[in-house]
């Protein structure tokens, strides 16, 4: 059945991780009927978490779609992962979603999952809901959890339900504050029950409350408020639907997943208050003719379609999309824009977690899957008559590396196969190969991201790999002038081999390649030789004198030498170059150069103190420090790549995964002498290894 866009509801649960988005989702689907049993995670048996990884984790690692229909509309729940390591399957959800409910457990309060959760809402000006779990378990604690939402976000917080505890802390039921009803669960039915006296006081209270915050919401409510008028039921949801657009207003429901207690009255709000794809967050487009402009999603457009999601499992290939203007069918001629190639669509899905029903047609709003189609997360699907390219998924820059090997010799092409097959459903990492270091370098957000890559490699294409500390791509230089003969002779029957030079060897800061010159007089070694003589020098400059680095900086001048006219031949003279190199450069006063990157490091303000001692640990210059403006400090600072290996662990370590940041290679320094030892023992070592 297709639903029309004011029917949609497209939501995202967002999250810490543990806080119980996945058994949310199971219970909303269990409630409406979509499935009929509610699994667990611990059994590995949600809808939401079908990837074995997820299974053998007991946590989410990608993002689920799980539609369920509820009260005539149909609600789109996205299900993210809470562990940052994943945080690109969560800016995936983001895309596609016109609202976000943040999950926030009664037992933890905020955390550091609700508040990064916060701030990507905020960036977005997505509408939320809050959502307090896990009200019934032991050691909840719903009004500590309330009162800290309160002090930290302040008065737009408005709590839609009052919880009725049982002498405890523990809550058996809710109050819809709106309508002023009780409800309790029994045997996962929803039952009514009578409002509890002692709570009469607050229920009034909390209601008052909120038709303060629907008096705000526009001039007429304002004059009825303040003319001691009372507002309709129809006016209260009209002037709360406002507030949650507006973001003035951020609604404070409660339940437990497992009773499924709030369950419903979380449906009834998404549908009665939360934006449906027409009213959601305006997205940004580049026209053919490369302008800017916003993108109105209209279902009476032109068919576009984005692709926000990717999975490519053994089952196939599916690309997940939203429908952002007109509806979408099978075999449906379109224009991708990213690489302006016409196709037909695929075969049509609406996927619940791994389970797909084929469907005729995905309206406008609406999110699917189109099958066995040679498109990427990112790419936008459109009309011929209108192509626009949609803004791509804001990816964070992966900022922890490894070198990733093989267990089994020569199976490097299965891992960079498998990884690239990985990388379609996952692009917030990167493969590189490294021709200098000659290693894989795998590039994620920290190392979960990696451990479950490496599994998925054994799992899913049946490849063993090991990971191992990426090398640091260091330099060599010389420091003072050095003039040495290179003499290359050998007599074998018939012709020898003859080639016979004088070169210096000089620093020279202004050229990072070689520099050859010639100052040869009167003929001592004939022109046709220089070529021969630079091409040895070039090829000896990869292996510099100290660790076998490439060698930089370096002047060579060939001045003098001699040759036969029968034994001398190229080869001859190219031998003699290396020959004097090799001579020259360990007297020269070689020095190892290390590469030095720019760090930018974002920290709330509390841990700037461990983060600057961290980084002078580090050998780190501090450049500077710029306050965000909303409570956090952006350290810029210059560190030494080789110093670097484990800092997305480190920093998360040391700001509770509140810290974030980049780094660039900027140039390279002398090495000071401590950690030019250290390199060069690893050098050595890796060459004996």
């Amino acid at each position: 059945m297709s639903y029309s866009v004011q029917n949609i509801r497209n939501v995202c649960l967002l999250g810490h991780s543990g806080s119980g988005k996945t058994a949310l989702a199971e219970s909303l689907l269990y409630m409406t009927g979509a499935i009929d049993r509610m699994g667990r995670a611990a059994d590995g048996n949600t809808v939401c978490d079908y990837d074995p990884e997820e299974t053998r984790r007991q946590i989410s690692l990608s993002t689920a779609v799980a539609p369920l229909e509820y009260k005539g509309c149909r609600i789109n729940v996205l299900d993210t992962p809470g562990a940052f390591d994943f945080s690109g399957e969560v800016m995936e959800a983001l895309r596609a979603a016109d609202a976000a409910i943040i999950v926030c457990s009664a037992k933890d309060g905020i955390s550091v999952g609700l508040e990064k959760a916060w701030k990507y809402c905020e960036e977005r000006n997505m509408p939320r809901f809050i959502y307090i779990s896990k009200t019934d378990e032991e050691n909840s604690d719903y009004n500590a959890t309330f009162d800290s939402l309160r002090d930290r976000f302040g008065k737009k917080i408005a709590p839609i339900v009052v919880p009725i505890w049982d002498g405890g802390k523990k809550v058996t039921g809710i109050i819809d504050v709106l309508n002023k009803r009780a409800y309790e669960m029994q045997n996962l039915k929803r039952a009514e029950i009578a409002l509890p006296a002692d709570k009469e006081e607050v229920v009034t209270e909390f209601n008052d409350a909120l038709k303060e915050s629907v008096a705000e919401t526009s001039e007429e409510f304002m004059e009825k408020f303040f003319g001691g008028e009372d507002f309709t039921y129809a006016e209260m949801i009209q002037g709360l639907r406002q507030g949650v657009r507006d973001l003035s207003l951020f609604p404070v429901l409660c339940g437990s997943a497992v009773s499924c207690l709030g369950s419903l009255m979380l449906m009834d709000n998404i549908v009665d208050l939360l934006p449906n794809p027409a009213e959601g967050n305006y997205h940004k487009a580049t026209r053919a003719d490369g302008e800017a402009e916003e993108f109105v999603v209209s279902p009476g457009g032109v068919p576009t379609a984005f692709v926000f999601k990717t999975v490519s499992d053994q089952y196939g290939k599916y690309s997940f999309v939203k429908v952002l203007s007109g509806s979408i069918t099978p075999d449906l001629p379109m224009v991708n824009a990213r690489t302006g190639e016409k196709m037909k669509l695929g075969r049509l899905y609406t996927m619940r977690g791994k389970k797909n029903s084929e469907v005729k047609e995905l309206t406008c709003g609406d999110i699917g899957a189109i099958a066995k189609m040679d498109i990427k997360t990112g790419d936008t699907l459109c009309d011929e008559r209108k192509v626009v390219n949609l803004k791509p998924i804001p990816f964070a820059e992966p900022c922890y590396s490894v070198a990733i090997v093989p267990k089994t010799r020569g199976q490097e092409d299965k891992i960079a196969q498998g990884l690239g097959r990985l990388n379609e459903e996952d692009p917030s990492f990167s493969v590189v190969n490294n021709a200098e270091t000659h290693q894989m370098v795998l590039s994620g957000a920290g190392d979960m991201q990696v451990d479950v890559l490496v599994s998925k490699l054994k799992t899913r294409f049946n490849v063993e790999a090991e990971l191992q500390p990426t090398r640091v791509p260091y330099r060599e230089k010389i420091r003072k002038t050095v003039q040495k003969q290179g003499r290359h002779k050998k007599q074998t029957g018939g012709s020898g081999q003859f080639g016979d030079v004088w070169i210096r060897f000089e620093p020279n800061p202004e050229a990072e390649e070689l520099e050859f010159a010639e100052e040869v007089f009167g003929g001592s070694v004939p022109k046709n030789y220089f070529p021969a003589v630079e091409k040895g020098l070039r090829e000896a400059c990869v292996h510099g004198p100290l660790a076998g680095y490439p060698v930089v900086n370096l002047k060579a001048v060939l001045y003098d030498g001699s040759y036969h006219p029968v034994d001398s031949s190229e080869i001859a003279f190219k031998t003699a170059a290396q020959l004097a190199y090799k001579a020259a450069l360990p007297e020269a006063n070689p020095v190892l150069l290390e590469p030095v990157g720019e760090l930018k490091v974002t920290v709330p303000d509390s841990y700037m103190g461990d983060v600057i001692g961290d980084l002078n640990k580090r050998r780190g210059r501090v450049m500077g420090m710029d306050p965000t403006g909303d409570g956090d400090q952006v350290i810029s600072a210059e560190v030494p790549m080789g110093e670097m290996g484990t800092y997305a662990i480190d920093l998360r370590a040391m700001t509770q995964s509140r810290g974030s940041f980049t780094f660039h290679f900027v140039r390279y320094e002398d090495c000071p002498p401590a950690a030019q030892e250290k390199a060069i023992a690893e050098a050595k070592a890796l060459a004996e290894g």
